[in-house]
């Protein structure tokens, strides 16, 4: 009759201290969230304001820019929250009351898991479905409403063996101006060059380039074609690829990742930093658990240091550390100098011995 008595308590134990440790990092994590918003929007009311948007303008960019900023603060946010809710449960002597019990360092953090899981996969859902849609319709919505779009800086993509410069983007992507198409053959060699004063879409006839002017590259010579006022442009973008293309390191859905290392979305961005971003989003939720074990020292404060104890601080300082770790090794994947699992796996793994070897003293003591 004990053990399905024993069993029910368990889970129990579960919901509690997934619950508690839920609800301390949704607090850390709006609290984050609203400091991170009050300091965008102190850089961006001005321009906002501009533009004539008013009040509802400030709303409609705190509105899009809040999957952005919350997909950004969860691994903090779990970490303070971890760090809090283990800090008053060792000061209020329920983690004594625990360990009297025969719960072991392991259960206690086993029993963390389901909590620190369901923070992961919402980052991961964040990051890569609802973060990539919130802002490439806030800079369709900024790009719409930027009353000089001809200011905005040029930029370059490939699709298929057509290497394209777009100078500017307009009119939330349906509108570009000067553009100039760099075809090439199987061998990487100009064929044209084709230059267009500016191009628009429309969903009757798609892209249309306007005032062209084309030339063929032969192979010692370059033959000047006559100028076209128009032509059809058959690329399979549309304007909401532009708005991406256009923006500076723009989240992106991991399907949009695979069609780029496949070839067949265009991209501007080099295989290996792909492949490091899509390998990073899915080791989120072990992240979080590397942030939960670096966290768990504090439940070893003697019960009379209280809050003078500088447990927590060094906790914090650890768990910090290894953010900045990942970030600097993800900046190396990034710029080609480590390949993507060594760019993202290796500080797992030696943040993971780290904690571990901190608990382990811990407990032989």
């Amino acid at each position: 009759m004990s053990a399905p008595a024993n069993k029910p308590s368990r889970f129990v134990l579960i919901r509690y201290l997934s619950g508690v440790l839920l609800n301390r990092v949704l607090l850390c994590g709006a609290v984050l969230v609203g400091l991170l918003e009050i300091l965008a929007l102190l850089e961006q009311t001005t321009p906002i304001l501009q533009r004539h948007l008013g009040v509802s303008g400030i709303l409609t960019y705190a509105a899009m820019r809040l999957p952005f900023l919350l997909a950004g603060t969860l691994p903090l946010s779990l970490l303070i929250g971890a760090l809090v809710t283990l800090t008053q449960m060792t000061l209020a002597s329920e983690m004594a009351i625990l360990q009297a019990s025969g719960l072991s360092v392991v259960g206690l953090y086993k029993r963390l898991i389901p909590a620190t899981l369901i923070i992961g996969v919402l980052g991961v859902t964040l990051d890569d479905q609802v973060t990539p849609r919130s802002e490439q319709a806030l800079a369709a919505w900024w790009n719409r409403t930027d009353p000089h779009p001809e200011n905005g800086h040029s930029f370059w993509f490939h699709e298929g063996l057509t290497l394209t410069r777009v100078n500017y983007v307009a009119d939330g992507g349906n509108f570009l101006g000067g553009v100039t198409l760099y075809s090439r053959n199987e061998k990487g060699l100009l064929q044209d060059v084709i230059r267009a004063e500016r191009a628009d879409y429309s969903k009757a006839r798609g892209w249309i380039l306007h005032d062209l002017k084309v030339v063929h590259v032969k192979t010692a010579t370059a033959e000047n074609m006559p100028d076209e006022t128009e032509r059809a442009w058959p690329t399979s973008l549309h304007p909401w690829d532009f708005i991406r293309l256009s923006a500076e390191n723009p989240p992106l859905s991991s399907g949009t990742i695979l069609g780029m290392l496949r070839g067949h979305f265009p991209s501007d961005s080099s295989p290996g930093f792909l492949q490091a971003g899509l390998l990073e989003r899915f080791l989120r939720p072990l992240s979080l658990l590397v942030l939960l074990l670096i966290a768990l020292p504090v439940i070893y404060i003697p019960p009379r240091t209280g809050t003078r104890s500088w447990t927590p601080v060094w906790c914090l300082g650890a768990g910090l550390l290894f953010v900045i770790v990942q970030g600097m090794l993800r900046a190396m994947g990034n710029a080609g100098l480590l390949p993507p699992p060594v760019a993202t796996i290796p500080g797992l793994i030696i943040f993971t011995l780290g904690a571990v070897t901190v608990l382990l003293r811990n407990e032989a003591k």
